[in-house]
């Protein structure tokens, strides 16, 4: 119960607070009700299904935890629909019900990796009611992860990004593809960024990325150049680095961003999709296949595990074999 009051706590404070201050306003608050025996209010009525209060508890301390809004938003759904069909309070679910709700989507013939995620959510999710006591065992102990083949990670050509950059109609076109190439940022990281972020001198830039780590991505040359020629083209006073075309001059958004890479794939005539995280697929395996190890690209990238920048690796060994199988003949 303590514990459910200060994150409904911190979550309210979140909307004004930096991390680093929430992260004083916790302690300070485990602090004074350390001694403190916190009760509920009696009601004649029970609780029947207590799900969704803990729900928008487990999503509340994730937020808190540094997790992506568009992470959080797929908890909320899953979790949601979950909660709509079992319709139990936390401590009565068990495998029986985990199961009887997969067979339901297996039935429904979702792919693999559908129902992965949905375990690996259900997972995270009893997890956290074990770990804050709200039950006594998580029922996805029972629950074995489904195998899902890797997907080979599409990165461009390079005959292809320069069909790219033939396809930018102007400065701005062409300094966001040249920024989401050079840096190999994720969408989220660059849509945050402001001008002032970027250290000129240094020619890098320090973007937030998931968890709220910090990390240096670099420009280079083609980057800055049009970068600043795109800067010094704006009239406005936003501090935003990429803005909207027309006025008032908005920060640009995830969709004005991804508009621009599908119109620029659908310009160059390229029949795969285009959008901004294909770019960082394609700095990756482009430092890969000119040297870089895989413990640098994975730093580089934010990724967590390596096991992540692995399918990129794997992706240049096939790119090796088609080469090797083409010239040794």
């Amino acid at each position: 119960m303590k514990e459910e009051i200060i994150i409904k706590v911190l979550d309210k404070a979140s909307e004004f607070l930096s991390q680093e201050d929430i992260q004083r306003l916790r302690d300070i608050l485990e602090e004074t009700l350390y001694d403190v025996t916190i009760s509920p209010a009696c009601t004649a009525l029970a609780v029947v299904n207590d799900m969704p209060s803990k729900i928008m508890l487990f999503l509340a301390s994730k937020k808190l935890d540094g997790c992506s809004k568009n992470t959080l938003e797929n908890y909320s759904l899953i979790l949601k629909r979950f909660c709509n069909v079992v319709q139990k309070d936390v401590e009565q679910i068990d495998a029986m019900d985990v199961r009887r709700y997969l067979a339901m989507y297996a039935k429904a013939g979702v792919k693999n990796s559908t129902l992965a995620t949905i375990i690996s959510t259900l997972k995270s999710f009893f997890a956290w009611l074990e770990n804050e006591e709200y039950i006594q065992k998580s029922p996805m102990r029972k629950i074995k992860n489904i195998k899902v083949e890797k997907k080979v990670r599409k990165s461009l050509s390079r005959e292809e990004l320069e069909m790219l950059r033939d396809a930018c109609r102007d400065i701005r076109e062409k300094a966001i593809l040249e920024f989401f190439y050079s840096t190999g940022c994720r969408l989220d990281e660059a849509q945050k960024l402001n001008i002032s972020d970027i250290d000129w001198a240094k020619g890098e830039v320090i973007v937030l990325g998931k968890g709220n780590k910090e990390r240096p991505v670099y420009l280079n040359a083609r980057a800055i150049l049009y970068l600043k020629k795109y800067l010094e083209s704006r009239a406005d006073s936003n501090p935003a680095l990429f803005v909207t075309e027309r006025k008032p001059h908005e920060r640009l958004g995830r969709r004005g961003i991804q508009r621009i890479f599908s119109e620029l794939g659908r310009r160059a005539g390229l029949s795969k999709r285009v959008y901004p995280h294909l770019l960082r697929h394609t700095t990756a395996t482009v430092m890969l296949q000119n040297g870089a190890s895989l413990s640098e690209v994975q730093y580089y990238l934010g990724h967590d595990s390596p096991v992540t920048t692995q399918i990129y690796a794997e992706m240049n060994r096939e790119t090796i074999k088609q080469s090797h199988l083409k010239h040794v003949i």
